[in-house]
């Protein structure tokens, strides 16, 4: 029987607690407990307490420990921290959902190694622990025995894939299906990222806004400096200087994003979509979301729209 230990951190987040105690219900095949620092009342983001009988000492007989997200952000004390190094030094797998992967970067176990979290909370934890290779795009990363998960439901893929690892796909599939959602999701966190223009009052703020217009037309930087009334490479040093990227990853960034908008509130077909939004054709938009999104804009609007297309 394999033995998972959720460590519930003050402020749990009682979803990213729910979702491992769902999946490895399974008693044929998984024992699921929770614990925390002390037994006692432990508060959840969402207003309420639950009552962990268990401490710190449940961890060392089990083979998973489960980290879910938890706030405010700060790193968990030094017994919380030394627990779960002990867990991994004898050889437990040591998982989070969501911002969990705060405590484990906390606890030196990301150190060296891709990570992510939810792709709101990436730049943070990119921020405060450097030595961590934060990737905000993916659903969850598999480093062997250190695993974490994105933003909330992609804690469903990672637990799921840890079934799939431990007892194959058909116990995967299995209770895939009594919890209704996908074995296997396409694609990553990327599709859900917003990428916002600039704010306004800043100096690119009103060439970005005419840009977004224009979405159809086919733009260059010389069109865009000439708005701005720069010449090309002034217009192409400043536009760096205050977003952070080129001028024409910043266009294609916002066809993207509003490819993404059309698929998700309109009926238009592939071939509509890419000319309204300036990438041309059907297949130029599915190579563009494809590398920027791992999916299709088939899979795309069926995820946001609940129903299939054709």
């Amino acid at each position: 029987m394999h033995r998972v230990m959720a460590l519930a951190l003050p402020a749990v987040v009682s979803f990213d607690l729910a979702i491992p105690a769902e999946v490895f219900s399974d008693r044929d095949h998984y024992s699921f407990a929770v614990c925390a620092e002390s037994p006692g009342q432990v508060p959840s983001t969402t207003g309420w307490d639950m009552y962990v009988p268990l401490g710190l000492d449940a961890l060392t007989t089990a083979d998973t420990v489960v980290v879910p997200g938890y706030a405010p952000l700060d790193a968990p004390s030094p017994p919380v921290l030394e627990a779960l190094r002990a867990a991994a030094r004898r050889g437990a797998r040591v998982v989070s959902v969501c911002t969990g992967a705060f405590a484990l970067a906390a606890a030196g176990l990301l150190d060296g190694r891709r990570a992510t979290t939810h792709w709101m909370d990436a730049p943070d934890l990119a921020a405060r622990y450097p030595a961590v290779d934060v990737d905000p795009d993916l659903l969850y990363v598999d480093n062997g025995n250190v695993l974490t998960s994105a933003g909330f439901a992609a804690g469903i893929d990672l637990c799921l894939h840890l079934v799939r690892t431990d007892y194959g796909p058909q116990a995967a599939v299995r209770i895939a299906r009594r919890l209704v959602v996908a074995p296997h999701r396409d694609g990553g966190q990327a599709q859900f990222l917003e990428r916002p223009v600039p704010p306004t009052g800043t100096g690119m703020a009103a060439v970005c806004a005419w840009a977004l217009d224009r979405l159809a037309e086919p733009l260059t930087v010389a069109d865009l400096a000439r708005e701005a009334g720069f010449a090309p490479r002034t217009f192409a040093r400043r536009f760096v200087a205050e977003t952070g990227t080129t001028p024409l990853r910043w266009l294609a960034a916002q066809r993207l994003l509003e490819a993404r908008r059309l698929l998700e509130s309109s009926d238009l077909t592939v071939d509509e979509v890419a000319r309204r939004c300036g990438l041309g054709t059907a297949a130029n938009l599915r190579l563009h979301l494809s590398r920027d999104a791992a999916t299709t804009p088939t899979a795309y609007r069926r995820a946001y729209r609940g129903r299939p297309t054709t």
